[in-house]
């Protein structure tokens, strides 16, 4: 399938500007003392890259997701070497940490799958899979949780963040262990579970998640430790900083864009019209000050326009901000609602085609998952052997 990139149809203002070298992904090796650095490979076995990322089923994206996660996903695939196994998983068990409407979340599951098929996510190249098809992620996750200190699950602090979204808060201060289910404060141990299960060796995720795959370093190790053989079951997985743009709400530019927001005019998601999109981009918050800079404290809604315009032409922002500084908003924003149109047309086209394709998503969903667990299957088989269960 083929990926998709911005056609040459740019606002006049931008064709002067040179496209920007994308940004390469940064890796962070964690310091610690483990039993897999006691016992180091030689270069030539260092087995290739095991990449793995998983998704919420959502529903539709909106543009702040496709420009995140999704766009960087298809990145990976495309430069991924030859040996490198890439799985992407759509994490349904994940989803009921939250009150879900069943109806609503088998759509999203079904909705979501069509959408990594129609940017570009190939079901040939990449592994992708619903989680909830694969029964080992549980199992992996209850015998991690027996392993996993209190002290440590206490320190993860991304469930306020997660409630405060899903309720619309908007601060974290607002909620509070009243309103957190064992589920929500437990699911560090089953992302924990996703990642070692295939034993990754590399984790692109947001910064938000970057404690998450501390926890799962660490819970690898102990598992080394405490059921040791000749050699470690787990490696240690590398967080890897993914680079996204990071794009707010169209009503409200001091928040980010989010599908919770009861303004609809406060997101562009993959299924909007070109009309759509003029209407959105062109009610969008900015500011009464003469000409265009790029100041996201002072201007956040008008940076905002002029990240997305960036994001969305793979350019940097300090470059197109420049165009247009003798320029008023009623300019950038028709160029933005042009670029945004021109960028989302074709994955929307795909994605209106494959969402009805029901026998073709129950196709590629039953093939991935058979493929992620074959691979799970080996994982667990050394585990029960170490726990004496097999």
């Amino acid at each position: 399938m083929s990926v998709y990139w911005l056609s040459c149809s740019l606002p006049n203002a931008l064709r002067a500007i040179p496209f920007a070298r994308p940004a390469a992904l940064s890796s962070r090796h964690f310091s610690q003392t483990s039993y897999v650095a006691e016992h180091p490979q030689s270069p030539e076995t260092l087995p290739s890259r095991v990449i793995l990322s998983g998704i919420q089923p959502t529903g539709i994206p909106h543009l702040g997701n496709y420009l995140g996660a999704l766009s960087n996903w298809v990145k990976l695939q495309k430069s991924a070497a030859p040996g490198d196994e890439l799985l992407f998983s759509i994490v349904g068990w994940h989803a009921l940490t939250l009150p879900q409407d069943p109806a609503a979340l088998l759509a999203a599951r079904n909705d979501m799958l069509a959408v990594l098929l129609a940017i570009g996510i190939d079901p040939g190249r990449s592994i992708i899979f619903h989680q909830d098809h694969n029964p080992h992620h549980t199992e992996l996750g209850w015998i991690l949780s027996c392993i996993t200190p209190m002290g440590k699950l206490r320190r993860m602090t991304t469930w306020k963040s997660r409630l405060a979204a899903a309720r619309n808060s908007g601060s974290e201060d607002e909620v509070d262990e009243s309103m957190l289910n064992a589920g929500l404060f437990t699911y560090p141990v089953l992302q924990a579970a996703d990642v070692l299960l295939y034993k990754a060796t590399h984790v692109p995720v947001g910064e938000d998640q970057q404690q998450h795959i501390e926890l799962t370093r660490d819970l690898a190790d102990i598992f080394n430790r405490t059921f040791k053989g000749t050699s470690p079951v787990f490696p240690l997985p590398i967080y890897v900083n993914t680079p996204s743009k990071r794009i707010l709400s169209l009503k409200d530019p001091t928040s980010k864009m989010s599908k919770s927001s009861p303004d609809l005019q406060s997101r562009i998601l993959l299924t909007d019209t070109a009309l759509q999109i003029q209407s959105k981009i062109r009610a969008a918050v900015t500011d009464s000050i003469h000409g265009i800079t790029y100041d996201p404290e002072g201007r956040p809604g008008t940076s905002n326009l002029l990240t997305i315009l960036a994001a969305c032409t793979d350019r940097d922002v300090t470059q197109v901000s420049k165009m247009y500084e003798n320029q008023g908003h009623g300019t950038l924003k028709r160029d933005v609602a042009e670029v945004v149109e021109e960028f989302l047309k074709d994955p929307r086209a795909e994605f209106e085609r494959i969402r009805h394709e029901r026998a073709y998503l129950d196709e590629v969903a039953r093939r991935g998952a058979a493929r992620a667990i074959e691979h799970s299957e080996r994982t667990m088989v050394e585990v029960r052997t170490r726990l004496g269960l097999a």
